[in-house]
């Protein structure tokens, strides 16, 4: 294999060593699935994109995103870590926005003063309710943990997950997925994450905080998931959690789990429809080159 250069960046981290973990690869054109699988598995972070060329293709640049196990049509922190990676390394840090060809569409992401990169999403798709008790027995949870004012539902903006609103955090850190109850549930459906928040958080001036479960994909816990809260962000635009049709909140995640990551959502409703936006900083931490 000709040697593939590749940078590591964390994404949706406020400093180094934080957040999510990206292995993001330039001029993978010639690789085929199977070595992109493979690749995706030696590196074995939530995922690692492939941007098969450096020079555009209809205003935005081919990427593909790999889990360890599959691939897949979209995910929110290699949205941003790899726009991010093509207007430092490719566009030398020129670009007010970047957009990424993706399997689900064309996704732009743009770049403010203060570091942010802010990635704007699909119109979400509201799935089915699903029976809180179940849910809660999945997590391994009471019943009485869930915020029953609000369902427990399937939502995407480009990949489904299942949306479970808890009361506190204690019972958020407490949260532990009984794998041969989750098998079982996604089995049937579309959504195969499990995203469960709560109100209090571990850091003031928060407003939410998050855990995604994605064992499906090789990602038994994901430390900052820009996909899942994109659907978040729809889920409480259209439940009205906040009281409001739209929101500009700040969500924690991944602090279970030693990565701390910060998630900026912005969402309001325009009729039929949610404009979602999903932002976050990213730290670049390593580069080189597979050979």
């Amino acid at each position: 294999m000709t040697p593939l250069p590749f940078h590591i960046v964390d994404v949706f981290a406020e400093k180094k060593y934080a957040g999510n973990q990206l292995a993001v690869f330039r001029g993978a054109g010639e690789l085929s699935r199977a070595e992109m699988q493979s690749i995706a598995r030696e590196t074995n972070f939530s995922e690692t994109t492939f941007i098969l060329s450096d020079a555009p293709d209809k205003g935005g640049f081919d990427v593909r995103i790999f889990t360890p196990r599959e691939e897949v049509p979209f995910a929110g922190h290699p949205t941003l870590g790899t726009a991010y990676i093509i207007n430092q390394a490719i566009l030398h840090g020129k670009a007010q926005q970047v957009t990424l060809n993706l399997k689900v569409g064309q996704i732009p992401v743009s770049f403010h003063p203060d570091g942010t990169c802010w990635m704007q999403q699909i119109q979400p798709m509201f799935g089915p309710q699903h029976d809180a008790a179940t849910l809660a027995a999945v997590i391994g949870l009471e019943v009485s943990d869930v915020d029953e004012r609000f369902p427990v539902e399937e939502v995407s903006t480009g990949l489904p997950f299942c949306i479970v609103p808890l009361k506190t955090l204690a019972a958020l850190q407490g949260a532990k997925v009984d794998l041969g109850r989750y098998y079982a549930l996604i089995k049937n459906t579309l959504a195969k994450g499990i995203l469960i928040f709560c109100p209090q958080t571990h850091e003031p001036g928060r407003d939410l905080s998050v855990r995604v479960f994605v064992d499906y994909f090789g990602v038994p816990e994901d430390p900052a998931t820009g996909s899942g809260n994109g659907c978040l962000a729809g889920y409480l635009v259209q439940q009205r959690y906040f009281g409001t049709d739209s929101i500009k909140i700040q969500c924690e995640q991944g602090y279970e789990i030693g990565r701390p990551s910060l998630l900026r959502l912005q969402a309001a409703a325009h009729g039929d429809q949610i404009d979602i936006r999903v932002g976050g900083k990213c730290e670049v931490v390593a580069r080189g080159e597979f050979v």
